[in-house]
């Protein structure tokens, strides 16, 4: 956008919209940004429309309804604690009021005590409701660097002795699943049924909707529908029970938990077992493709992440060996 210092020493910026100039003067040198923000406003305020007089909470009430057939009902539920989140300064005002600098304050408040990616998720919902029924407001907020999380890697020792201790109890079978690639919300949607031989097909997940009610839905990614291959003995052992899970989901993790600290094993969520998995089968040469595809993961983040995991330890261990044979040699 050009800015043009006039002879008062004022600078100007121009667009014309529908036929019609507008121009907005500042008494000083504005920035790219300025020019662009304080020309979005004043275009704003000349747009008729019948989204002119939403708050930002109807607005985004608004938004969550029109996704509510066609998001998951997590993702749903996020949504509604983002906006039961926001203050009512924020929420209570007009749609048409709201500044670029007003979301970068917003977003200041919440990163004093939010992590990084719930603030992602926090700015992630009011530019998407922004862009809908304010979409001549620019957005250029600032957010906090993201921080990398390393994905905790069980140890076979650690998952051997969980499975004694839960052999014989409701768990055993969630977590042998989760052993396999699948996730907590995939083992308590699976039934019998869904079992042909040692082929387990996977293709809906039980979540927690925003009402607070545990619902039965299609997979989280299209990548998510598969098929995974299980021990013949343990898809003969469910069809036998007649059932794989009759539990509350939050259970699991309550026996998991449990089990760790009587054994002394760190405490680590039944999700980790997931990278347990990818980790043992790209320690046993299986393409990281494939592994994909069994785990159901939609991109390869966390497999490289966990792939580094599994040549690191490898390096050392090669290291170690290569370390004894040196000192054998010096030392002997």
């Amino acid at each position: 956008m050009k800015i043009e210092k006039l002879p008062s020493g004022s600078y100007r910026i121009r667009k014309m919209y529908k036929g019609k100039t507008y121009t907005v003067v500042f008494d000083y040198k504005p920035t790219q940004k300025e020019a662009m923000q304080a020309m979005a406003e004043e275009l704003n305020k000349v747009q008729p429309g019948k989204h002119n007089e939403l708050t930002f909470k109807a607005a985004g009430e608004k938004y969550i309804e029109s996704k509510r057939n066609v998001l998951s009902p997590s993702t749903i539920r996020g949504y509604v604690t983002i906006l039961g989140q926001t203050p009512d300064s924020f929420l209570n005002k007009n749609l048409h009021d709201i500044t670029a600098i007003d979301v970068q304050e917003e977003i200041n408040r919440l990163a004093k005590k939010g992590s990084p990616k719930t603030v992602r998720n926090h700015h992630g919902f009011i530019s998407a409701v922004l862009s809908i029924f304010y979409p001549t407001l620019k957005l250029n907020t600032t957010l906090p660097q993201k921080i990398k999380n390393e994905p905790y890697i069980p140890s076979d020792e650690d998952v051997k002795r969980i499975l004694d201790y839960s052999k014989g109890t409701e768990y055993e079978i969630p977590i042998i699943l989760a052993c396999y690639g699948l996730r907590r919300s995939e083992i308590c949607a699976l039934t019998p049924a869904d079992i042909d031989g040692d082929v387990v097909s996977i293709s809906k997940a039980q979540v927690l909707s925003d009402s607070k009610e545990w619902v039965i839905k299609t997979t989280k990614t299209t990548a998510s529908t598969r098929e995974v291959i299980i021990p013949l003995d343990i898809a003969e052992k469910i069809r036998d029970q007649g059932y794989v899970f009759k539990g509350h989901p939050g259970k699991i993790a309550e026996f998991l938990h449990t089990a760790q600290t009587k054994l002394g094993i760190p405490l680590f969520s039944l999700h980790k077992l997931r990278h347990y998995f990818a980790s043992k089968m790209s320690a046993l040469g299986v393409p990281e493709a494939d592994i994909m595809r069994a785990g159901g993961w939609e991109t390869d983040y966390v497999m490289k992440s966990v792939y580094r995991h599994a040549m690191e330890d490898k390096n050392k261990a090669a290291q170690r060996e290569a370390a004894r044979k040196l000192g054998s040699t010096l030392f002997s």
